[in-house]
């Protein structure tokens, strides 16, 4: 059981906008060595939104004068090494990787990387697979969620926990009696390589283009549902969503319709009501996993409550881990 685990904090909502990032150096199942940096995102994608600050207390001063992620991607590339990289949401992650590049003009390696989120749906048996969690179903509960170094030492334990219990020696062991491929994302040449969905709508937010802002104005009223688009024959099977039955509930920051095809480009079915067959709910107005034990909770999230004490397994996630999921939306940019 040798890897890297990570993670990203980012400024705002463009993956390629990292903040902050925890690294925790995996050997034979024993964190053995751990680093972290703040960092000031990419020139001109380095604008802090409110609601991310919120979420991991990371303010503009605080980075101020500190290396951008592209100085110090050396760094942490070395630190990785040729390691599989271990990642709670890890198509987020890893695009932050990605897009980080992409927009400072840089190469990268190739990474095969694991997602301890599609680990624990398979291994645990929990209402929301989120971070604290799956954590805390590891042995490895968290104090300071969303402090980088903390999150990637607690998906660490995560998929030292899962491992064990599977009576797996290495991930690929692990992965093989769990029916599933480590992913892989291919080496960045920024001279030859096509940009990501997610870069590509930075720079066309930067040129004045018509990116999804952050935040759409409350209206009153109940969302409109729109139509359900059948899942994408396209998706990969490796994404988190694929193969899932998706319901959103509560005020969204983005339209619902165009959350459904969001997932459903991603092999998702998005239905608009949770039934025998719901496997996601999506929970907007603000919440976060915590209010599963706090009692903050709208209609479809009672059912879902409801229906996973008779047995049935629904995870329940939060717009903010959704849209990470799906590439998460573009805050404006600036210079």
């Amino acid at each position: 059981m040798d890897f890297t685990a990570i993670d990203f904090e980012t400024a705002n909502g463009f993956r390629g906008s990292p903040c902050a990032v925890g690294l925790s150096k995996v050997r034979g199942g024993v964190v053995v060595e751990e680093a972290s940096w703040l960092m000031r995102p990419p020139e001109n994608y380095d604008t802090f939104d409110h609601h991310n600050v919120r979420i991991h207390g990371i303010r503009p001063d605080q980075v101020a004068g500190l290396p951008r992620f592209g100085e110090l991607f050396p760094e942490i590339g070395a630190f990785i090494g040729g390691d599989v990289l271990a990642a709670h949401n890890a198509a987020f992650d890893l695009g932050v990787i990605r897009s980080g590049l992409e927009v400072s003009g840089l190469p990268g390696p190739a990474y095969d990387y694991v997602c301890t989120v599609m680990l624990s749906r398979r291994c645990y048996s929990l209402v929301s697979n989120s971070l604290p969690y799956a954590a805390e179903e590891a042995g490895v509960p968290l104090v300071n969620h969303h402090d980088a170094a903390e999150d990637a030492r607690a998906c660490a334990g995560i998929l030292i926990d899962i491992a064990r219990r599977n009576g797996a020696a290495s991930i690929a062991e692990l992965h093989l009696s769990l029916g599933l491929a480590v992913s892989h994302q291919p080496a960045f040449d920024p001279r030859l390589d096509p940009l990501s969905k997610a870069t590509v709508a930075a720079l066309d937010a930067l040129a004045g283009g018509t990116a999804t802002p952050s935040r759409r104005p409350f209206v009153s009223g109940w969302p409109e549902e729109g139509p359900n688009p059948e899942p994408s024959a396209a998706a990969s099977p490796g994404h988190p969503l694929f193969g899932q039955t998706v319901v959103f509930t509560g005020e969204l920051a983005i339209p619902r319709t165009e959350a459904k095809v969001r997932s459903a480009e991603l092999g998702a079915r998005p239905e608009s009501r949770v039934t025998a067959r719901t496997t996601v709910l999506v929970v907007g107005d603000g919440f976060v996993a915590a209010d599963l034990r706090s009692g903050r909770l709208t209609g479809k999230a009672r059912r879902v409550l409801e229906l996973h004490e008779r047995g049935q397994r629904i995870e329940v996630l939060s717009e903010g881990e959704f849209l990470q999921m799906v590439g998460g939306h573009v805050v404006a940019a600036s210079a």
